[in-house]
């Protein structure tokens, strides 16, 4: 199949990324990041999540900081929604897209929000419905695509399984999720394969953590696959909490640096793009994450 002439970037950092810090990034500095990402070309920005504070110290803020950002017209804020209480906070703080997350591992959903699937995507259902009712998007999320830290491999006909279910439910786009960052171009594919015959492979997007070295080549084969939405985190931001001191999400630097040397059309300025990814990695004290990102900067400084 031929590569897809663009490709919509989804910048992960500022929610997914963030939340993952033990120390409390400030509102202001969530608030410029999200501002500087709009400003460089990035369309899609999940700017925070409405879960209690409780279990996410880091997201605390959620009202605040989206009072605090400046709207984009071309850029639109996903949140992360667990619960409808969660909804209706987002609601009220003028979220317009909404994200809910599911998972392939039986599991994994258990220990992480101690249900099953079948319950937790029952959960699910009258959020899809409120958001209906307000015209707001939904999209879904489904963790542990291809491997589980407790089951190891997942079989791709139960990530099939979830993701159809979340579309079925009446997400726009489902996100497949390499939660450990376990999977390599060939278990991609055929996760892929099984979940585009049931669901429009232009309805779907490959979420790839790098904790092995192999989200920009999961990348290349899901764009072979057909699949033309990613997900990524400016300078890395974030951890693999199951596999200690490994690196999470794959960096949007060196996504974008792919893309372009492929010919695709993004529509994010690069080297705007490496500068933010410098200067977040300074404003909280963290090594930069992003190889091009880094590569870009040392060019520019010499």
């Amino acid at each position: 199949m031929s590569l897809p002439n663009k490709v919509k970037i989804v910048e992960v950092g500022p929610r997914d990324g963030l939340q993952n810090e033990k120390q409390v990034v400030p509102t202001e500095i969530k608030i410029e990041l999200i501002n500087r990402l709009a400003d460089a070309g990035v369309s899609v920005i999940e700017a925070t999540s409405f879960v209690s504070p409780k279990w996410v110290p880091q997201m605390g803020d959620n009202s605040a900081v989206m009072a605090g950002i400046t709207r984009h017209p071309a850029a639109v804020y996903p949140v992360l929604t667990p619960n409808l209480q969660g909804f209706d906070s987002a609601v009220q703080a003028g979220a317009t897209e909404v994200a809910i997350f599911g998972a392939a591992s039986e599991s994994f959903s258990r220990k992480n929000i101690n249900c099953s699937i079948a319950e937790s995507l029952k959960r699910f259902e009258p959020i899809v419905s409120a958001a209906s009712a307000l015209e707001i998007k939904v999209r879904g999320y489904v963790s542990c695509v291809v491997g589980c830290p407790y089951e190891g491999a997942i079989d791709p006909e139960q990530a099939a399984s979830v993701a159809q279910t979340l579309f079925d439910m009446g997400c726009y786009e489902v996100s497949l999720g390499d939660t450990i960052g376990v999977g390599n171009p060939a278990s991609i594919s055929r996760m892929i394969e099984a979940c585009a015959k049931r669901i429009p492979v232009a309805k779907l997007a490959g979420h790839y953590h790098d904790t092995y070295g192999m989200a920009i080549a999961n990348i290349h084969a899901s764009l072979q696959a057909g699949v033309s939405v990613f997900d990524s985190s400016i300078a890395g931001l974030g951890g693999c909490p199951y596999a200690k001191g490994a690196s999470g999400n794959v960096a949007t630097e060196d996504v974008v640096y792919l893309l372009h040397g492929l010919g695709i059309e993004t529509g994010i300025d690069l080297a705007k793009l490496a500068l933010i990814g410098d200067w977040i990695s300074s404003a909280i004290n963290r090594p930069n994450g992003a190889k091009a990102g880094r590569a870009l900067c040392s060019q520019a400084s010499v």
